[in-house]
Parts: C-alpha cells; structure tokens; sequence
C-alpha cells in the first residue's frame, strides 16, 4: 500500500468526530468527503469509505469499507490499519503486523459498532456515551 489520500473538501476526515458544524461548513459533500483512495502492492487503486478513526492503547486506527465502482460495499468487508499522521499532517496509514494488536483493534471497532448500534435503538446510556467518545 502506498500514498493514501483522502478526498475531502478542505477539512481533515478525523475532524469529523469532533465537529459539530458538519460537512457542509467546510463546503464538501459527505459522501465525498468520507473516503479515501487505497493503492495497493500490485498498483490496483481500492475506493473506500472511512468509517471510523479511533484510539486503541495510544495508538490511532482507521476502519475502511472498500466501494465498488457504484459506491457500494457488497461484501461488507472491513480493512483496519494503523492511523497516524506525517510532519506535514499528511495522512498515513499502515497494516496491523502484530495478531494481538489487530485483535485489539478489531475488537474496539466491534465495540463501536454495537454501541452504534445500540444508539440506533434508543438506549440513552449509550447515546450519551457515543456523544462523548465522538466528541474526543
């Protein structure tokens, strides 16, 4: 994998999290704004949409889902990397060498799918509790 950029409309896809202006303040479309562009080993571009970014033992991780050329996932595969940031706050991402450490990784995004979830439902708790980790 090489050279990932995001496609947004001049804001950074982690600022996501934490802003409460939405998409349109920063004058991009969600849908674009939310993917980014994954060239692999065998130079095959992958479109993906960017879930989430999220901390695990002090290190960031991103979740991705690959589209296809319509924009849809029809396996609903997910790729988790490593998230971090050049000097020039590029972004740059990494693949999760270690088991113990995916492991980790894959299971703090099936927690926060099941909160997501549980948000969807209704439970306040956890409503609140999805606020303020999106607030972070």
């Amino acid at each position: 994998m090489s050279d990932e950029l995001f496609n947004n409309g001049g804001c950074d896809p982690s600022d996501c999290a934490s802003c409460q202006a939405g998409c349109s303040s920063c004058g991009s479309d969600f849908e674009e704004h939310r993917t980014i562009t994954l060239t692999m080993d065998d130079d095959t571009e992958i479109e993906c949409a960017v879930l989430t970014i999220y901390p695990v033992n002090q290190k960031e991780y991103i979740a991705l889902l690959p589209l296809d050329e319509n924009g849809q996932s029809e396996s609903g595969e997910v790729y988790l990397y490593t998230f971090s940031r050049t000097e020039n706050g590029d972004p740059m991402l990494a693949n999760i060498e270690d088991d113990a450490e995916y492991q980790a990784a894959a299971d703090a995004f099936d927690a926060i799918l099941e909160n997501a979830k549980t948000v969807a439902e209704g439970a306040p708790e956890e409503e609140e509790w999805l606020q303020n980790w999106l607030q972070k």
